[in-house]
């Protein structure tokens, strides 16, 4: 017996590293993408790599129970194809004795993702979104490129600014300016032949100067039409500091550890606020790190039934089962408007099926 479950171990234990490495790297895809830009605009490559450290935890907390899920499904799909499990079950090893070791592993997995949702992905997270704007708030150059605007907020209005090449450390040339407000209408327009930037890094402002400035206004007070004018420089500021702890606060329960998220929870209901939203973030992180228990259940049945050894069919089987349940997840995690449906609650709902039905089918293999 001791045999038999190392070789199971051993081999899921192959899979789950390699599927572990393909899509940790796959996840994090877009992010490279994202930072090797600002690297190529003077962003340094030590803050690349503080970068990847900081949200490898984050990614893994997905793609350690997909890992978990394709390696079973590859697993016992190849087993079930062979007739290895058939040849155990008529050696009298029953399926609970054949996955035993897997289910331990995937025990200490789904103990491992808890940790990395509840404590250490969130900060870290934070971490990573805040070092990359201040990263480009010191090197202000780097939040342009020609053919990508640069916007941000101003109130309930709306700021982009484009070019058309850039000049050393601080000058832009065939700059854009363009407001619009809350419903995306045009207020402002300016063209200019180009712009010089100053960063204040005590008060965390960008000042702007514009030269030879070509100006539309679109604003009610020039009337029905567009009010045309020209001026030698236009200055305006960008207060990346006020943006920041903007997006702090607004997203905050996302990057809370859990003592602090639990302890936002008890405040807004004793001042009788909606907390709704926290407790969303809160189920669905402890939702998140115990599928692997769901995967791992509703995956193995799966494998065995369709008994196929092909990597194809088993990995197509992943990406259904992966993709009803984070669409799911993200569907209930859609209703925080609607309190009185109790979302925070829904999110447990494909947990539940995927272990009811896993485990349904479990037994119903283990009795032929």
């Amino acid at each position: 017996m001791r045999c038999l479950n190392w070789y199971v171990t051993k081999s899921f234990l192959i899979t789950f590293f390699m599927a572990i490495i393909v899509l940790t790297f796959a996840m994090t895809g877009a992010n490279l993408i994202k930072v090797l830009d600002y690297i190529s605009r003077g962003i340094p490559f030590v803050v690349f790599c503080k970068y990847m450290l900081y949200i490898i935890p984050r990614i893994l907390t997905f793609t350690v129970p997909w890992a978990v899920m394709v390696s079973v499904v590859l697993l016992f799909g190849r087993m079930s194809a062979d007739s290895e499990i058939t040849a155990m079950r008529a050696c009298g090893v029953s399926i609970v004795q054949i996955i035993s070791p897997i289910l331990l592993i995937t025990f200490l997995m789904t103990a491992f993702c808890l940790y990395l949702h509840i404590e250490i992905g969130p900060p870290l997270l934070w971490k990573s979104r805040s070092m990359m704007a201040n990263e480009a708030a010191l090197r202000p150059m780097a939040l342009f490129e020609p053919g990508h605007p640069f916007s941000y907020r101003e109130g309930e209005n709306n700021i982009a600014i484009s070019i058309d090449d850039r000049v050393g450390d601080n000058e832009l040339r065939g700059v854009i300016f363009c407001k619009t407000d809350k419903n995306g209408n045009i207020m402002q327009e300016i063209n200019a032949t180009r712009g010089i930037i100053r960063t204040d890094t005590d008060s965390m402002i960008l000042h702007f100067t514009l030269y030879d400035c070509m100006i539309d206004d679109h604003s009610e007070d020039s009337g029905s039409g567009i009010s045309r004018g020209y001026t030698e420089n236009f200055s305006f500021q960008f207060n990346y500091g006020k943006e920041a702890n903007a997006q702090q606060i607004g997203e905050k329960a996302k990057y809370m550890p859990l003592r602090e998220l639990l302890g936002e929870i008890r405040r807004a209901k004793l001042d009788n606020q909606d907390s709704t939203k926290l407790e969303i973030e809160l189920n669905k992180r402890i939702a998140f790190a115990l599928s692997p228990i769901a995967f791992l259940l509703l995956g193995m049945p799966l494998a065995i039934r369709t008994n196929r050894r092909e990597t194809s069919i088993g990995l197509f089987i992943c990406v259904i089962l992966a993709s009803v349940y984070f669409f799911s997840i993200m569907l209930f995690e859609s209703l925080d408007q609607s309190p009185h449906l109790y979302p925070q609650y829904l999110l447990w709902i494909p947990n539940i099926l995927f272990q009811i039905v896993g485990a349904v089918m479990t037994f119903r293999i283990s009795q032929r």
